[in-house]
């Protein structure tokens, strides 16, 4: 059985989407409009928690958009963007790999909840900003590290930077890249000129071609 990824413009989905792009796998992609479980529901047959991405390699599906990133370039070890278990940088690549989500997308999604997907009467700006503050205050590891470096470990670009970059790439669709320092603002559009990343973001579903 051949590969498909479920997928929504600019959601986390993009990351294995520009991973596999970045790769030159095939991959069956299907576009969904966002959120899917709402507005696409028999999704829900597909993935349970109709959540993006979803992904399918034969018996193996997965929902967690860089746990599929790591399983692609761990299935074809032969590519620079994986990070073999007995380099110096292992280490700092898989923690850039969780921090991606648990420290950097993880506030945003409350931003974004409670900023604009939430009905009126349920938005709470307090909630936006305390956790577009923490947000802005989780980069400074990013920060310090990439006043001396071009990318995240190895010395080259890695899917610890399609899964970090996707978090700073979202702050920026909420509106706040403006206060990211410098270097940090830099690397967000330098890896955006990538083509691969141009090439996933090209998909979007013709019903709603932008959902932020």
């Amino acid at each position: 059985m051949s590969m498909k990824l479920w997928h929504c413009k600019d959601t986390r989905s993009l990351r294995p989407l520009w991973t596999l792009e970045e790769l030159g796998l095939d991959c069956e992609i299907e576009v969904l409009p966002f959120p899917p479980r709402f507005l696409q529901k028999e999704y829900l047959d597909t993935n349970p928690l109709g959540t993006v991405p979803y992904f399918q390699d034969g018996k193996a599906t997965m929902t967690e958009s860089t746990g599929i990133c790591h399983y692609l370039v761990e299935k074809h070890p032969d590519t620079s963007l994986r990070i073999a278990p007995d380099h110096p940088d292992y280490g700092s690549y898989i923690n850039w790999l969780f921090h991606s989500d648990a420290t950097l997308t993880f506030p945003q999604t409350l931003v974004l909840r409670y900023g604009r997907f939430e009905s009126a009467e349920r938005r709470n700006p307090q909630v936006v900003e305390d956790y577009r503050r923490w947000y802005l205050a989780r980069l400074q590891r990013l920060n310090h590290h990439l006043l001396d470096n071009e990318f995240l470990c190895g010395g080259r670009f890695t899917v610890a930077d399609i899964a970090v970059h996707y978090a700073l790439f979202l702050g920026e669709l909420a509106g706040y890249a403006n206060e990211y320092e410098e270097q940090t603002f830099e690397y967000l559009q330098r890896l955006k000129k990538r083509p691969a990343f141009e090439r996933a973001r090209a998909y979007s579903h013709p019903a709603q071609p932008q959902p932020f």
